[in-house]
């Protein structure tokens, strides 16, 4: 009999009660990361009135990055204090740290000024990359200064609610691990895409599709990333997660981008995420590409991107005498840089394994302007496969993606054939924006692991094929859908007579009974 003795609590027979399930490693990262989310977001919140949603990225990730390497070189002080038995000289020594902060410029310092915060924080920002210019030089002073020491639209007292906001937490590696630091600023980062969709698309790939990207491409320890339209470095950082962090990334990660602050975006984002010794480069590539090897175009194992779908005034008159050789296939109009971005894609990849991956709009696999260009490539055999993507997954634009996988070897089994896969229905719906959920990415992968002919989704085409459909790429063009039988109209017809007077029949014979019955 159970005891219910509430004065001899000892005498109580224990109840049981229902354990709660353990989080997962990956649930509590994804917990930690939201809530750090949470509390950028509030930082956000801090600057509505005076700064438009719009340019809170151009504030946020300035001050955040300020914050973490001040308080990452406040730990590295402590563990030399200790190593050192108090050593004040010791502790300051640049080679207990990964980056130098001047002194007057760290985060403390700035929190005790009442007064001109937004100058004192862009001067302290000059300081630091001037103290670091080998791995800072041109971050943190890429943000407008004019912004900052604008009272008018960002006096004092707002500066410091958002100073004070941030100092609630210490954001130090003891505090967050790189990673989850960076994928809580990714998850901002898709809500500055949320909030800003005009201009999301020159800095956000959604990650489902980087994700995706990348375990196609398959990227190895100790083999080079390039990037040539990095917006802010998300496939890059996909790149070195799909590499576990390992130290042979270091000094194999290069990107390139044009907007000067998506450049010095993607520099703080990689990190934020932990990445050490990478190469993002600000500028045009189509028309001076700034990562070279003699003073040529450098070569790379995984070539991955995500460019800009049909730049206008990208540069055709340069790039038909382009000095580094990449017209390889001709010069496109200059209402549509498409296909100058895919051939400086593949003059990047090196011989033997390289790969690349890249995102275009499905016009690219269809226009008759680019034909030739398309059939040259085709005719490459590089071409290992064609992926068509549904709507609405992308920011900015309304046109519907796909993307090309190229390989400079292909498998033997794979020479002279292109796997073309529909994968436009396998999306899950959303109200404004539609997404790739982990279920429709492993779909999507498996399709082109599998390399076979699946109804209403795949089909492996050759050259031939290709030539007869007059170099199209568009895999409904090539794949075989479902189709019900059609039967013939005077069968349909013949059969609908025979169940009306059946009917007829029946209520006839209802009719008859009722009657008797009466």
């Amino acid at each position: 009999m159970e005891a219910k003795n509430s004065l001899f609590p000892e005498l109580e027979t224990p109840v049981a009660k229902p354990k709660k399930p353990k989080k997962t490693k990956a649930q509590k990262e994804l917990t930690g990361a939201q809530d750090l989310y949470n509390y950028l977001y509030e930082a956000c919140n801090k600057l509505r009135g005076p700064v438009s949603q719009d340019n809170f990225k151009e504030y946020i990730t300035p001050l955040l990055y300020y914050k973490r390497i001040s308080d990452v070189y406040d730990e590295e002080t402590e563990a030399a204090l200790d190593m050192s038995d108090g050593d004040i000289e010791f502790a300051s020594l640049p080679e207990q740290h990964r980056f130098v902060i001047p002194e007057g410029c760290s985060w403390n310092d700035i929190r005790e000024r009442s007064e001109n915060l937004g100058a004192a924080i862009v001067n302290a920002m000059r300081k630091i990359e001037l103290a670091n210019p080998d791995t800072l030089y041109g971050v943190l002073s890429t943000f407008s200064a004019q912004k900052w020491t604008d009272k008018a639209s960002l006096p004092d007292s707002k500066i410091s609610d958002l100073i004070e906001h941030l100092s609630t937490r210490k954001l130090g590696n003891n505090d967050y691990a790189a990673d989850l630091m960076g994928d809580a600023y990714e998850i901002l980062l898709k809500k500055f895409a949320d909030d800003s969709k005009a201009q999301a698309g020159e800095f956000y790939t959604p990650r489902p599709v980087v994700q995706l990207l990348v375990s196609i491409l398959d990227p190895k320890p100790g083999e080079t990333v390039y990037d040539p339209a990095c917006g802010s470095g998300g496939m890059l950082i996909e790149a070195v997660r799909h590499m576990k962090h390992d130290s042979l990334c270091c000094g194999s990660i290069f990107g390139q981008e044009k907007n000067v602050v998506n450049a010095a975006i993607a520099k703080m984002n990689l990190f934020l995420h932990g990445a050490s010794d990478f190469n993002v480069m600000q500028g045009d590539t189509l028309r001076s590409p700034k990562i070279l090897a003699g003073g040529a175009i450098a070569k790379f194992d995984n070539v991955i991107a995500n460019p800009p779908f049909s730049l206008e005034k990208w540069g055709s008159t340069e790039w038909s005498s382009d000095r580094y050789s990449r017209n390889i296939y001709g010069t496109p109009s200059d209402s549509c840089g498409d296909f100058a971005w895919i051939q400086h894609m593949v003059c990047s990849m090196s011989d033997g394994k390289g790969r690349m991956a890249v995102v275009m709009p499905q016009g690219v696999l269809f226009r008759n302007q680019e034909k030739d260009m398309r059939r040259q490539l085709i005719e490459s055999d590089m071409i290992e496969a064609v992926v068509t993507l549904g709507d609405k997954l992308f920011y900015g634009t309304g046109l519907s993606p796909c993307f090309l996988i190229l390989r400079k070897l292909k498998p033997a089994a794979h020479s002279a054939r292109i796997l073309m896969i529909d994968a436009t229905k396998i999306l899950t719906p959303r109200r404004a924006q539609n997404v790739l959920t982990p279920e429709d990415i492993d779909r999507i992968y498996k399709l082109y692991t599998d390399y076979t002919d699946v109804e209403d989704f795949a089909k492996i085409v050759s050259l031939k094929d290709l030539e007869e459909k007059d170099w199209n790429l568009s895999p409904n063009r090539y794949v075989q859908y479902h189709k019900e039988k059609v039967r013939p109209y005077a069968e349909v017809l013949a059969e609908f007579r025979k169940a009306i007077a059946d009917v007829e029949a029946a209520e006839k014979e209802f009719s008859s009974l009722i009657n008797t019955t009466v």
